[in-house]
């Protein structure tokens, strides 16, 4: 009878702490609340497929001869990223007409010539030592060894003009009178190809303290379909979401089912998924720093890594979708009340 007690006690603890458990997720979803409805999808709506398509068939041109690392046609993307921003009058962390972080050669052991991480910033109005970083990658694989060029229009010119979009969104919004309360900081990462060595660089000589930077929103691949969904397209892969902050999962999905409804895939979130690519893209640096991250990604595809990634198989409204997903995330991150919180820091999990 004793063994029976001791063994219901301890049954009924486990019981009481699984509820307090979900009592708490459940105060961190009450606690968030979505603002500026109306004003978020004006301008996420001022995105559109049609200027991503124009960007990217420029961006993901012969011209850029593929974007390798410190070769020149990357030279010539990152030339033409900062002067977009320069004719958005969109500002530069640095300040004047200066938008790149450069990386010297001897960072990649002399393998590769010296290359640069491109910037644009938007100062927040009441919290601008809070940064929120939005990410994607410049560089491409380059001219294949028999003179084929790898345009890279999915890998990653998809992500490379969701944000030029975004961050024109965000100045049409300032300069109407609405800015982030918080600073957002658009990084082009260069040397995504060969081991994520540009965000590894900006993580080493951050523009802003590492321990201000709230949030990582990284986007690798997100104008294609792959095999799992042929025949139900409207989806993203969220990788990372929750590994660092529940709260930045659940403002992630509060904002998608409030305004988007796209199918939001976590099969690839798995700790132990066999693909790794939690630990592949440049969202991994940051949230070894215990920065909370989330990659979007749209799954690899029969066309992934080869001369065949060209912006003509792009799905621009697709895109344009998906874009409009991350930028009313990083509205809600930027403009909440509260900042957002990683898991440790946060009171309502404690």
């Amino acid at each position: 009878m004793k063994t029976f007690y001791i063994l219901t006690l301890f049954t009924l603890m486990g019981t009481c702490a699984t509820k307090k458990h979900s009592a708490k997720i459940q105060d961190v979803k009450d606690s968030i609340e979505l603002v500026d409805s109306t004003f978020v999808i004006k301008y996420a709506n001022t995105i559109s497929a049609e200027e991503l398509k124009t960007h990217l068939y420029k961006f993901a041109s012969n011209e850029f001869q593929g974007r390798r690392v410190g070769e020149p046609g990357q030279k010539l993307a990152a030339e033409f990223l900062k002067s977009y921003y320069e004719s958005e009058n969109i500002d530069s962390p640095f300040g004047g007409t200066n938008y790149y972080q450069t990386i010297p050669s001897s960072f990649f052991n002399g393998k590769y010539g010296s290359s640069e991480n491109v910037l644009a910033y938007i100062e927040g109005t009441e919290y601008p030592e809070e940064v929120i970083i939005i990410s994607s990658h410049l560089d491409h694989l380059g001219v294949s060894k028999d003179g084929l060029i790898n345009n890279g229009a999915d890998d990653d010119g998809s992500g490379t003009v969701a944000l030029m979009e975004m961050a024109q969104a965000f100045k049409l919004a300032k300069d109407a009178g609405y800015a982030p309360k918080r600073s957002i900081l658009f990084i082009h990462l260069t040397a995504e190809e060969i081991g994520k060595r540009g965000s590894e660089f900006y993580t080493l000589h951050p523009v802003f303290p590492l321990e201000k930077t709230i949030t990582n929103l990284n986007i690798d691949m997100i104008g294609r379909i792959d095999n799992y969904h042929e025949n139900n397209k409207d989806y993203i892969y969220l990788i990372g979401s929750d590994r660092l902050s529940k709260e930045l999962h659940y403002i992630s999905e509060k904002v998608n089912t409030s305004f988007f409804n796209i199918n939001l895939d976590y099969r690839f979130n798995k700790e132990d998924d066999i693909n790794d690519y939690y630990n592949r893209s440049d969202h991994y640096n940051f949230a070894f720093y215990g920065i909370p991250v989330i990659f979007y990604f749209n799954g690899e595809h029969n066309d992934y890594h080869k001369v065949t990634d060209t912006p003509d198989k792009i799905d621009y409204p697709l895109l344009e979708k998906r874009t409009k997903l991350i930028f009313a995330t990083a509205w809600q991150i930027a403009n909440q009340k509260h900042s957002l919180a990683a898991d440790i820091n946060n009171e309502l999990l404690k």
